[in-house]
């Protein structure tokens, strides 16, 4: 399938980040991908290129650029930036970002995703839960903590979860260092509480950051082993035909 891809820019085009999308303009469901706390980096570009060869619209916005950050790589600037980014500002630009993909010709606004990494994770929460339009939610490994609610994140996962309105898998790893075992726990909890579709995919061996080359928890052969289960996933959420 030919795809067209090029990096967005507010100036041009009101978003920043970068777009992958097949030629054909028929319309098409569509991938927001939300980066982990590096920022986007090659792979996530990669990513979106890869979910455009299989028939989707993708778009990985670049937030911290959106919220004035500037530089290209913002690799190991991550814990830095979330101590001065407010939850609230974070989901003003995803927000934007989603309907810039949302609203673009080539685009069926009913077969919106949402695939978020690490701290796009923990964000994709709130803006699932805000966002009764998305048909599916992918998190790769959240960063989620059992911590108290503060101005910088006022509403915690463990509560949003049961306002979701769309299936959702998530994805974590035993070694994970951010999500302990307890808040694992906790969140599959919440989202079992919901009536909405569920799948966990759980690795005893996997760490926080499995599907990031920048990261030091890197495991290529576990990225490349869940990769079909994610795409398959999403081809049952946007593609395939419910069942009667």
């Amino acid at each position: 399938m030919r795809v067209a891809a090029r990096t967005l820019n507010r100036e041009q085009d009101g978003i920043s980040g970068y777009l992958a999308y097949p030629s054909a303009p028929a319309r098409k469901p569509a991938v927001l991908v939300l980066h982990h706390a590096n920022g986007v980096t090659a792979d996530l570009k990669s990513t979106v290129v890869a979910l455009a060869q299989l028939g989707y619209a993708a778009l990985v916005p670049n937030l911290y650029h959106m919220l004035g950050e500037p530089g290209e790589s913002h690799i190991g600037r991550g814990a830095e930036l979330q101590q001065r980014l407010n939850d609230g500002e974070f989901l003003r630009v995803i927000g934007d970002s989603w309907r810039y993909l949302a609203r673009r010709a080539d685009v069926d606004p009913t077969r919106t995703a949402v695939l978020a990494h690490s701290m796009g994770g923990r964000v994709a929460i709130p803006f699932a839960a805000d966002t009764p339009e998305l048909r599916a939610l992918v998190l790769y490994y959240p960063s989620i903590r059992d911590e108290i609610e503060t101005e910088l994140r006022p509403r915690h996962a463990f509560d949003l979860v049961k306002q979701l309105r769309c299936p959702s898998m998530l994805i974590y790893g035993g070694l994970d260092h951010i999500a302990s075992a307890d808040t694992r726990r906790r969140l599959w909890e919440s989202f079992n509480a919901n009536s909405q579709p569920f799948e966990w995919h759980f690795y005893s061996h996997g760490r926080h950051g499995f599907a990031s080359p920048d990261s030091e928890g890197y495991q290529p052969e576990l990225a490349a082993m869940v990769w079909p289960i994610v795409t398959d996933f999403l081809y049952r959420s946007l593609v395939e035909p419910p069942i009667a």
